[in-house]
């Protein structure tokens, strides 16, 4: 009993020491992430927010200076707040998003267009009752561009208020794109959303596993390794919806031909695959996007969730 007592202050006390900033969700054995980006073009009042933990609104856009463009449909912003609260998932504002690279690079490397962006962050999820910051720069080149992600993950982890979230979305893997993204930035963030999607193997369980094991193998810990799933095809980039609506078999395979062009997505029995691959070897799935699910006994979130409850 004293052997156990004297453990018990040992690791008290450690706890007590740990050092402010460090990443909040640190318990991520007890749940499993499911992480769903919505847009403006999302409906908040269809939304299965009882079978998400987080909820990624995107995008608020850069400036070079450090600024940010205005949000069109802040309401629904706020919509999405306050019902996935009421749920008890988390909300999270995305910062940037393909195309954005020149502004993430320009405001980066100078410390006072960082320290502006910063504080303009900071201070938006106060105000919209956020829970953190998902950073979404695709994507960082190794070199100086990777060491001034690097430090402005830093400043924005030092700046964020106890509580908070701070997580980014990352390439599927590949030293080419993926160096730019530092290993000593691993321990800022509290997770790592993995596109596993796009690209020639759009989607396939194969890109899945690489993803898993070239961000493993450069460090990530499992626990903060979150698989990005798709609910689009490529190359025509048709939302699931649309292909289930034209054939509700469609949900079962994956590929279809649109007005002549082959495409690969994700139908439910793969989508259930990927979902068990992330609960052997990652900490969650995240899927791009809400708007592009469908409703119903065919909703790809429906089918997460059953292979979420299904473990329990």
């Amino acid at each position: 009993m004293a052997r156990i007592l004297t453990a018990f202050l040992i690791l008290s006390i450690l706890g007590a020491c740990v050092a402010p900033g460090r990443p909040t969700e640190t318990d991520v054995t007890t749940e499993f992430r499911v992480i769903g980006y919505a847009t403006d073009a999302s409906i908040p009042e269809i939304i299965q927010y009882d079978k998400l933990t987080h909820i990624n609104y995107a995008f608020l856009i850069p400036n070079e200076d450090g600024t940010f463009a205005p949000m069109s449909n802040v309401w629904k912003l706020d919509a999405i707040v306050t019902s996935a609260h009421q749920h008890g998932a988390k909300v999270l504002i995305s910062v940037g998003g393909w195309g954005w690279d020149a502004q993430f690079e320009a405001l980066a490397a100078d410390p006072a267009a960082r320290a502006r962006a910063i504080e303009f962050m900071v201070n938006f999820i106060e105000e919209k009752n956020l829970d953190g910051v998902d950073m979404d720069w695709e994507y960082p080149d190794a070199g100086e561009s990777s060491q001034n992600f690097l430090k402005l993950m830093t400043e924005l982890r030092a700046a964020l208020p106890e509580g908070k979230l701070l997580t980014a979305a990352v390439v599927s893997g590949g030293d080419f794109y993926g160096a730019g993204i530092p290993v000593e930035s691993f321990g800022l963030m509290d997770f790592v959303n993995l596109m596993a999607y796009d690209g020639d193997d759009h989607g396939t369980m194969a890109q899945a596993e690489s993803s898993l094991d070239y961000w493993l193998g450069r460090g990530l810990p499992a626990e903060k390794a979150v698989l990005g799933l798709p609910f689009y095809s490529r190359p025509s980039e048709v939302p699931y919806r649309e292909v289930v609506a034209a054939n509700p078999d469609a949900s079962q395979i994956d590929d279809l031909d649109h007005f002549g062009t082959p495409n690969v997505y994700n139908g439910v029995p793969t989508i259930q695959a990927k979902t068990r691959l992330a609960m052997e070897r990652a900490s969650g799935v995240m899927f791009w996007n809400l708007d592009h699910d469908a409703q119903g006994e065919l909703s790809l979130l429906s089918a997460i969730n059953a292979v979420v409850e299904g473990a329990q």
